[in-house]
C-alpha cells in the first residue's frame, strides 16, 4: 500500500523498482523510489517475504492509498515451500492411485520440459527457488553464474554474497590450472580473441559514428514531478510578485583568507567549509536589523507576517530538478553546524532524497549560480517568500586601496530579487550594505555572534 509521503500528496510517479518479481526482501529493503511533486521518496519493506507482483510499471502514477506490489511474508513463503516438498515426496502413491492422469499430466511436462530443454538446456520450471537477496542475484547475472550450483550457507539454504565471491575464487583458480597438452589450445584461444576484439573495435567506431549521427531528434518528454512543480512555481511567482532587482559587489579577500584559516579545524570535525555557512550566517544577522526581509506576505495580502526563525534556503541543481532545502534556525546556529546542515542537504538534494521537513518554512533564498559559472543573474523569488539573492562568480579583479594603490582581490557580484509589494529599494539596500559589511569584514561579524 503507498503510504502518505507527504501534506497534499495525492499521487507519485513510480521511478525505480529495486527489486524484480520474484526476488527475496529484507526488512527495510529499499523496494521502489516513487517522485511527489517536491522529492524522490524510497519506499522500503515492512518485514521479510517474497515479491509476487507489481501494481504499477516504472513511469506510471501511483496514488496514494491504493496497492503498490504484492508481497508473501517469510512464514507464508516458507510454508508454501514445505507444502511443495511435501507433495513431491508423496506423488508416487498419486501415480499408484490415477495412472492415467498421471501419464497424461508426466506427458505433457515431458513436452514442456523437451522444448524448454531445446532452448536452454535445462528444467528451470522443477527447479525449487533457492532464496538469495536482489544484490546477490544481481552479482551471479554479472557473472553468468548459475544459482543452483552454489551452496548457498544462509539460513534455509540463502545463498550469500560470501558464497558466491568464494565460488568465484575456486573457479578462478581451477582455470589458472592449465596442463601443457592444453598450452596449444590456450594460445588458439589467444588469437581467436585477439581477432575479436579487432572485430569490435571496427564495429565499435561504426558504432560510435552511427552514435553522432544520431545525438539530435525529435521527441517529447512529459513534464512532471520536480519540474513540473519548479515550472509552475516560476510562473506563479513571475506573474504574481512584481520583482525589482538590486545589485552590488562583495570583497571577500578577507572572507577566504578566514575560511582557509579554518577549513583545517572544519576537515578534522569531518566537516567541508565553504563560503556558503558565512554568507548564511551574516545573513542571518542582518535579517536581525531588516526583519521585513524574514516575512512574508499573508494570502489575502492583508497582512505581513514576520517569521520567527531565520530559515535560508539554497538553490540546489539536483537531477530531478531545482530544489531549494532550507537550514532551519541559521540565527542561532554556528558556522560549523551551518556547514554541516549544508553538507547534509546538498548531498540529499543531488541524489533526490530531501525529507519533505527540509522543503518546508523556508523565509530567504541563495542561488549560488556563481559555481556553475557566470556573474550576473536576476532570480525569481521562491514565493512565499519575498526576496532571494543570486551569487555570481567570484573574480580576481584590480581594485584601488585606501591609499589609491592598485592591488588584486576577489570580487563576487551579487544580486538581489525583492517584492516590491511590501519591500522598497531602501529597505534592501540597507539589508543588502550590511550584510556585505558582515561578509567583508568577518572580525567584526564575530562581535555580533550571539
Amino acid at each position: 500500500m503507498l503510504p502518505d509521503i507527504g501534506e497534499g500528496i495525492v499521487e507519485c510517479e513510480v521511478v525505480t523498482w529495486h527489486v524484480a518479481e520474484g526476488d527475496t526482501v529484507e526488512e527495510d529493503q529499499t523496494i521502489v523510489d516513487v517522485m511527489t511533486d517536491k522529492a524522490l521518496v524510497e519506499i522500503t519493506a515492512s518485514e521479510p517475504g517474497r515479491i509476487v507482483r507489481f501494481h504499477y510499471a516504472q513511469g506510471e502514477n501511483a496514488r496514494v492509498h491504493t496497492p503498490l506490489y504484492a508481497y508473501v511474508p517469510d512464514e507464508e513463503a516458507e510454508a508454501e515451500s514445505a507444502e511443495s516438498t511435501e507433495s513431491d515426496v508423496t506423488a508416487p502413491e498419486h501415480k499408484q492411485a490415477q495412472p492415467e492422469y498421471l501419464a497424461e499430466h508426466r506427458q505433457e511436462g515431458d513436452d514442456k520440459s523437451d522444448k524448454k530443454s531445446g532452448q536452454d538446456g535445462c528444467h528451470e520450471e522443477s527447479r525449487p527457488r533457492i532464496p538469495a537477496t536482489p544484490a546477490v542475484r544481481r552479482l551471479l547475472r554479472e557473472h553468468q553464474l548459475d544459482i543452483q550450483a552454489i551452496a548457498g550457507s544462509g539460513r534455509n539454504g540463502r545463498v550469500l554474497k560470501e558464497d558466491v565471491l568464494a565460488y568465484l575464487k575456486q573457479s578462478e583458480a581451477h582455470e589458472t590450472d592449465v596442463t601443457p597438452d592444453d598450452s596449444h589450445k590456450v594460445g588458439a584461444a589467444a588469437e581467436t580473441d585477439k581477432a575479436a576484439a579487432e572485430a569490435c573495435a571496427v564495429a565499435s567506431d561504426v558504432a560510435s559514428d552511427e552514435v553522432r549521427s544520431s545525438r539530435l531528434e525529435s521527441k517529447a518528454v512529459p513534464l512532471k514531478g520536480v519540474a513540473a512543480v519548479m515550472a509552475r512555481r516560476m510562473v506563479q511567482a513571475s506573474t504574481q510578485i512584481p520583482h525589482f532587482h538590486y545589485g552590488d559587489e562583495l570583497d571577500i579577500t578577507d572572507l577566504l583568507a578566514l575560511r582557509a584559516r579554518l577549513k583545517v579545524r572544519a576537515e578534522q570535525q569531518g566537516i567541508r567549509l565553504t563560503l556558503m555557512p558565512f554568507i548564511m550566517k551574516a545573513m542571518a544577522l542582518a535579517v536581525i536589523e531588516e526583519p521585513i526581509l524574514n516575512a512574508r506576505l499573508s494570502e489575502d495580502e492583508s497582512e505581513i507576517l514576520y517569521q520567527g526563525a531565520c530559515n535560508i534556503g539554497m538553490a540546489v541543481d539536483s537531477a530531478s530538478g531545482l530544489m531549494v532545502p532550507n537550514v532551519k534556525g541559521v540565527e542561532r546556529l554556528s558556522i560549523l553546524e551551518i556547514a554541516r546542515e549544508v553538507g547534509r542537504l546538498t548531498e540529499a538534494a543531488r541524489s533526490g532524497r530531501v525529507a519533505q521537513a527540509d522543503l518546508k518554512g523556508g523565509t530567504l533564498s541563495i542561488s549560488n549560480i556563481g559555481a556553475l559559472g557566470g556573474t550576473y543573474a536576476a532570480p525569481i523569488i521562491n514565493q512565499p517568500e519575498v526576496a532571494i539573492v543570486a551569487l555570481g562568480r567570484t573574480q580576481r579583479l584590480p581594485r584601488f586601496d585606501g591609499e589609491g594603490n592598485v592591488c588584486a582581490r576577489d570580487i563576487m557580484t551579487i544580486t538581489w530579487a525583492g517584492d516590491h509589494r511590501i519591500i522598497d529599494g531602501g529597505t534592501i539596500a540597507r539589508f543588502s550594505n550590511l550584510w556585505k559589511h558582515y561578509l567583508e569584514h568577518p572580525d567584526e561579524m564575530l562581535l555580533s555572534l550571539s
